[in-house]
């Protein structure tokens, strides 16, 4: 006697495929999402960096001073 749980079954079938399919896109959206923020955190590293390079390079300004009326 055949065992009825190994039958196959169409509509078990037809929601695993959906399932994927939904499962493969959020996965899709969320690696999109974190690289754009990876490649975003890492542009503002270099930002920082070159801001701290430069600054130490260049020689400070005094502040203006203020008028008092």
């Amino acid at each position: 006697m055949s065992n009825p749980w190994l039958k196959k079954n169409p509509f078990m079938s037809i929601w695993l495929t959906e399932a994927n399919r939904v499962a493969n896109t959020a996965r899709g959206h969320a690696t999109a999402q974190g690289r754009k923020q990876a490649a975003k955190g890492a542009a503002t590293a270099a930002s920082m960096i070159m801001d701290i390079w430069l600054g130490a390079a260049a020689p400070k300004t005094p502040a203006k001073a203020r008028k008092r009326s």
